[in-house]
């Protein structure tokens, strides 16, 4: 591929506006948050000997994709649609049945930047500390009748979790206003505890609740496009379902959940040795003078720069330049001081070292 840049600070030109493809450019991505340890090399073997077959063929249509996510998460099929990412899923609640949205921030761009202008409710999180005030998130939904409202948990960028008797308060409070919840855990996979936290085997119990999830973040396949939301609520459901066209999920995503079933353990100690790295980045985040960093739920670290440093913007670009390193800062966000933020995605040990060094070394004016 041919490259539109000459220089490294052209290349961080270019890439700050990109959004994917960086495997083709040569750097160390601490900026996108997937799972480094899975698939397993078996599921690239089994791809790979029926690539015919899935490229040659037309993949299932809906009912039979939400069957594949229903064996997965012992769920019925009524009550999934499978998107090609979260994303097409964001677009159609946030862009065509969202009238009034609300969100706490900083959070996912995704969910303001999808709806129509006008109907998005930003509500800021307790600073400094980055807390949901779910009781205050509820009257505000309800004083300005948000008939969507959206938690994001663990959170991004902050990487921290609403605790599961919040949510189910914030779900109840919001039912008399008619406000779906619509609850993303696409990074729950990495917190501890994941199946007490979640909330998709509770979901009969709030028909006012639908759960979202990215599978490209926890499964590292950012590639194949797949992502679901989980509800009871069957109309929500089926308008959420007329938003997504007949084969919206291509042949390899669709073999991919085919066959996920089989690599239940890999998947779950491929989380475990995520969880072991990230904790390992935090304490040594952690141990730079001055930095403030916040305990991590999910696969990525958030931190506030100290004081006397170089802001976000600049160490994330000193970073790429000199180091060819890439994270991100917070600027993009909607928070207080957002240019002294940066979230760091944690990669494997070795990686994680390398950046903890290189981080000492532009932080500062030399």
């Amino acid at each position: 591929m041919e490259s539109n840049y000459k220089t490294q600070a052209e290349k961080y030109e270019y890439i700050s506006k990109q959004h994917g493809g960086y495997y083709r450019h040569n750097f160390t991505d601490h900026a996108y948050l997937y799972n480094l340890y899975f698939p397993p090399e078996a599921v690239f073997t089994h791809l790979k000997e029926n690539i015919h077959n899935l490229v040659l063929n037309y993949p299932m249509a809906q009912d039979a994709l939400a069957g594949l996510v229903g064996n997965l998460i012992h769920q019925p099929a009524e009550r999934i649609v499978v998107g090609n990412g979260a994303a097409e899923i964001i677009k159609i609640v946030s862009g065509h049945l969202a009238k009034k949205l609300i969100v706490p921030v900083p959070s996912f761009n995704e969910y303001a930047n999808a709806a129509h202008e006008g109907c998005v409710v930003e509500f800021p999180l307790e600073f400094p500390s980055f807390q949901l005030d779910v009781d205050k998130f509820a009257a505000k939904a309800i004083k300005v009748g948000a008939d969507v409202a959206v938690v994001v948990t663990p959170n991004n960028p902050t990487s921290m979790l609403v605790p599961k008797a919040d949510l189910i308060r914030l779900a109840e409070k919001l039912k008399p206003g008619n406000c779906m919840l619509i609850i993303d855990e696409s990074f729950l996979d990495f917190a501890d505890n994941k199946e007490q936290i979640s909330l998709e085997q509770d979901i009969d119990n709030y028909p006012n609740m639908a759960i979202l999830k990215s599978m490209s973040k926890a499964y590292g396949i950012c590639g194949l496009r797949i992502g679901y939301m989980l509800t009871a609520n069957e109309s929500f459901a089926q308008a959420v379902r007329s938003g997504i066209h007949i084969w919206n999920i291509n042949g390899f995503a669709e073999e991919f959940l085919q066959i996920l079933p089989q690599y239940k353990q890999e998947f779950e100690d491929s989380c475990e040795k995520v969880k072991r790295d990230r904790d390992a980045l935090y304490s040594k985040l952690c141990a730079i003078k001055g930095m403030t960093v916040f305990k991590p739920d999910a696969n990525y670290v958030y931190c506030r720069l100290p004081d006397a440093a170089l802001n976000g913007p600049e160490v994330t670009k000193r970073l790429f330049i000199e180091h060819n390193i890439y994270i991100k800062d917070c600027v993009g966000k909607t928070q207080p001081d957002a240019d002294r933020y940066i979230r760091i995605a944690s990669r494997t040990p070795e990686e994680n070292d390398t950046l903890i060094d290189a981080l000492m070394d532009v932080m500062y004016i030399k």
